[in-house]
């Protein structure tokens, strides 16, 4: 997304200040928004990762997703192990917490029945 062209559009917009013009910006922004998020892809691992895994991550997000990912790695040791990725409203949750939880669904499920 282009900065410039961004602003430009508001700019154009406040300035011609055409019918319902608050809500286009609001819609506009909201948009603007939307598209940030399918850009940043926020990375939480249990234990910090290596300058290596994070180049070979990077790659195989870009792979998917194309370039010019936003990337931002977190430290989170409630994770217990693995890794969770969120991308706009993707989710790869590849935790072990996760697959802990899934575990005890399951048990519950067998137990009700």
């Amino acid at each position: 997304m282009d900065e410039a062209k961004v602003r430009l559009a508001v700019k154009v917009v406040i300035e011609k200040k055409p019918r319902g013009y608050v809500a286009i910006l609001e819609h506009f922004k909201r948009l603007v928004k939307l598209e940030q998020d399918r850009r940043t892809a926020r990375i939480e691992s249990a234990v910090p990762l290596s300058p290596e895994q994070r180049a070979g991550l990077s790659s195989k997000l870009e792979g998917i997703y194309g370039k010019g990912l936003n990337l931002s790695f977190e430290q989170n040791p409630s994770l217990l192990g693995g890794l969770r990725v969120h991308i706009g409203s993707d989710v790869y949750d590849g935790s072990v917490a996760s697959r802990f939880a899934g575990l005890g669904r399951s048990f519950l499920k067998f137990q009700i029945r």
